[in-house]
C-alpha cells in the first residue's frame, strides 16, 4: 500500500508539474537554477527534505563553503589593527568586500559601509548613535522585525517620542493617510527619524520606497531594513536613499553567519555620535590624559575586530547571486508563490468552509513570503506548534508563531490596545505563550517562504501536507 501511494503521488506530482509549466511559462527560463540546486543544494534531495523557512535563514551554496575553505588554506591572514604582512592582507581584504558591497548596491560614492556582527547589531548602532533629543520623533510602522521596535527604548531614554503608523486591517499594506499626517506632525529642525522594512518579514508585502522621499522632504531621516528583501530583490540606492540601511548576509547567501553590515549615508554619517569607544574605532587613546579621538570612517563604528576571516567569503557571496541574476530570481519566486497561493485558495473542507486563511494582500508586489493559519471544518483555528509537530513529521522546514513581528500578529487577530496593556500591568514572567494563556485566543502563525532555490517539488509537497487537514477538526 505504501509503494502504491509513492506511485500515485508522484504521478499526481508529474500531472501537476505539467500543468504548472503551461500556466506559468516564465519558469522555463530559470533552468539554470535547477543545475545549481542540483549542485550546490543536492543535499535537500537526497535527504528528501522541503526547506520553505528562507526568510528564517538562507541555506548555503556548498560552492561557497568550498571556495572560503580553499581561500583560508592558502592565505596567511592576522589581526588587520597592524601593517605587518598578514595583517595588511586581512585589511585589503576587507577594503576589498567593502567595495563590493558598496557596487553591488549601487552607491560606492554616497555610502559607508560598517561591518556588524548581523542586521540587528546595525540597527542596534543606529539606536545607540542617532542623536534623539527632547521634541525628536521616531516614527515605526506596525510591520517591524523586533529589532527595530526596539529602536523605541533608546527614544524613551532621550525625552524624544516614539509613535508607530498603522496597516491598512486587512490588506497589511501601509495605511498612507496615517503614515503621511504622522510625517507632518514633527518639528523638521529636530532628528527625526522613519525606520520601516523594505519587506515585511511575515506577510511578505514590499512596501513603497517612495516613502524616503517623502520623508526627507518633510524633515526626517531614514533607516530601511533591508534584511527581508535583499535576498532577492535588487536594491538600488542611487535611485532610493534611504540613510540607514541594514543588511545580514546570512540571510542573502546563507554563509558565513554573524556577519551583517550598516550602510549609512555619507551625508547622514557625520549624525551618527557614539556614546564610547572601544579598540580599534580610535586613533589614539591616552589613559593619564583621558583623552582619546575617534578614527574618522567605518572603523569609527567597528568595536573590536571585525570578522577579517569571514569578510572575504561575503564578496564571493554576492559574486553568486550576480551570476544568477535578480531577473531570474524573481520569476522562479513569482511563479512557484502565485501557483502556491492559487493552489491553496482552493482548499475547501466538504461543508465548503476554507481550510486555509493567507494574511494580507497577495496581489500587491510581493517577495517569496506568506502567513497563514489552518482552520477546521468547523471555522476553528488550528494550534500552529501542532502544523509546525505534523510538518516536522513530512520533513518539512516552516515557521510558526509571530515571527518577531508581533504588530503584524496584532494586526492579524485584532488584539486590543487596553487587553495588551493589562497583560503587561500583570506582575511575574511573561512570554508569548503566557499571553495567549491570558488573552484566551490562539494567535500566531505559520509562515511558508521560498527563495530562488525552491522548485516545483517543494511547493507541491506542502500543498500535498495542507491536503491532510482537509474534514478534520482540531486536535
Amino acid at each position: 500500500m505504501r509503494l502504491l501511494n509513492l506511485i500515485l503521488l508522484k504521478l499526481g506530482e508529474e500531472g501537476s508539474f505539467r500543468n504548472f509549466r503551461k500556466r506559468f511559462q516564465d519558469y522555463e527560463s530559470t533552468s539554470l537554477i535547477d543545475e545549481l540546486r542540483a549542485r550546490d543544494f543536492g543535499r535537500l534531495d537526497r535527504q528528501n527534505h522541503t526547506y520553505l523557512d528562507f526568510t528564517g535563514g538562507q541555506l548555503y551554496p556548498e560552492s561557497l563553503v568550498d571556495w572560503h575553505n580553499r581561500f583560508l588554506k592558502a592565505h596567511i591572514l592576522g589581526n588587520p589593527h597592524s601593517q605587518n604582512p598578514s595583517s595588511a592582507l586581512s585589511g585589503s581584504f576587507i577594503a576589498s568586500t567593502r567595495r563590493k558591497i558598496l557596487d553591488f548596491f549601487n552607491c560606492q560614492d554616497d555610502y559607508l559601509c560598517i561591518f556588524t556582527s548581523n542586521a540587528s547589531a546595525a540597527i542596534k548602532l543606529i539606536g545607540e548613535s542617532y542623536p534623539f533629543e527632547p521634541e525628536s520623533r521616531l516614527l515605526l510602522t506596525m510591520d517591524n522585525h523586533n529589532s527595530v521596535n526596539g529602536l523605541r527604548e533608546y527614544v524613551r531614554g532621550r525625552s524624544a517620542q516614539f509613535h508607530y503608523s498603522s496597516l491598512n486591517q486587512e490588506m497589511l499594506t501601509l495605511n498612507e493617510d496615517d503614515l503621511l499626517a504622522q510625517l507632518r506632525n514633527c518639528d523638521p529642525s529636530k532628528n527625526n527619524l522613519l525606520a520601516y522594512p523594505a519587506q515585511s518579514n511575515v506577510s511578505g508585502l514590499q512596501h513603497d520606497l517612495k516613502w524616503i522621499s517623502i520623508a526627507h522632504d518633510l524633515g526626517w531621516d531614514v533607516m530601511l531594513d533591508a534584511a527581508a528583501s535583499v535576498p532577492s530583490s535588487r536594491l538600488d540606492l542611487q535611485e532610493y536613499q534611504p540613510d540607514f540601511v541594514p543588511i545580514s548576509f546570512y540571510k542573502m547567501f546563507g554563509y558565513p553567519t554573524g556577519l551583517g553590515c550598516l550602510l549609512v549615508k555619507k551625508s547622514s554619517f557625520s549624525k551618527m555620535q557614539k556614546p564610547a569607544f572601544a579598540g580599534g574605532t580610535i586613533t589614539i587613546v591616552s589613559v593619564l590624559g583621558d583623552g582619546y579621538y575617534l578614527d574618522t570612517d567605518e572603523a569609527r563604528f567597528e568595536d573590536g575586530t571585525v570578522d577579517y576571516l569571514s569578510i572575504p567569503a561575503v564578496g564571493q557571496g554576492l559574486e553568486y547571486l550576480e551570476k544568477i541574476g535578480f531577473d531570474r530570481m524573481k520569476k522562479r519566486i513569482n511563479s512557484l508563490l502565485n501557483y502556491l497561493i492559487e493552489e491553496l485558495q482552493t482548499l475547501e473542507h466538504s461543508n465548503g468552509k476554507k481550510l486555509l486563511r493567507i494574511y494580507g494582500s497577495t496581489s500587491e508586489n510581493h517577495g517569496g513570503t506568506i502567513a497563514l493559519n489552518f482552520f477546521d471544518r468547523n471555522g476553528e483555528m488550528h494550534d500552529f506548534l501542532t502544523i509546525e509537530k505534523k510538518a516536522s513529521d513530512w520533513n518539512i522546514s516552516l515557521r510558526t508563531g509571530c515571527f518577531c513581528n508581533p504588530g503584524i500578529d496584532e494586526t492579524n487577530h485584532k488584539l486590543s490596545a487596553s487587553d495588551l496593556k493589562s497583560y503587561f500591568e500583570q506582575e511575574g514572567e511573561k512570554d508569548y505563550f503566557n499571553l495567549i494563556e491570558y488573552l484566551g485566543k490562539r494567535r500566531g502563525a505559520v509562515r511558508i517562504s521560498l527563495s530562488w532555490i525552491t522548485n516545483f517539488r517543494d511547493v507541491y509537497r506542502f500543498i500535498q501536507f495542507c491536503k491532510t487537514f482537509l474534514n478534520k477538526g482540531c486536535a
